[in-house]
């Protein structure tokens, strides 16, 4: 049985820093980021019944018109299982975020589980634009 937890505390940042590090979309990243980005966002732990965590997923908004969905991640030996659609459903589900109009992601690879989800591709993708910083602009076109 998996839990879910938004209990900041709860959190193992160290192996959080490790999957995060490890995953396409910031591959090395400093640990001291990894702990910025989970001070200043509402992060959510999954945990097995040993109270180890298998999952990580957080939330950026301002609570009233815009939330963002980043960082879903799932333990390789627990994948398959559900884990990540009932991370986002638990942030979907939230009372915090019942009302936001728009919530934004990223993904490369899991369109799947969000459109099960009700995430969509862009409705008017010519009104969006970013400003990325230049090593990560060469990040990404690195690994593109």
């Amino acid at each position: 049985m998996i839990a879910l937890d938004d209990t900041p505390s709860r959190l193992d940042v160290a192996r959080v820093h490790g999957w995060l590090a490890s995953s396409y979309w910031s591959p090395g990243i400093e640990r001291s980021l990894v702990e910025r980005a989970v001070a200043g966002s509402h992060c959510l732990g999954a945990y097995d019944a040993t109270g180890a965590q298998c999952g990580f997923a957080r939330m950026i908004t301002d609570r009233a018109t815009f939330a963002w969905l980043a960082d879903v991640w799932v333990d390789e030996a627990v994948r398959g299982q559900g884990i990540g659609r009932a991370m986002v459903r638990w942030f979907l589900d939230h009372p915090d975020y019942a009302g936001i109009r728009r919530i934004g992601l990223t993904t490369a690879d899991a369109h799947g589980v969000y459109a099960a989800l009700g995430f969509t591709p862009l409705m008017r993708p010519e009104r969006y634009m970013e400003r990325l910083a230049p090593a990560f602009a060469a990040m990404l076109a690195e690994v593109s």
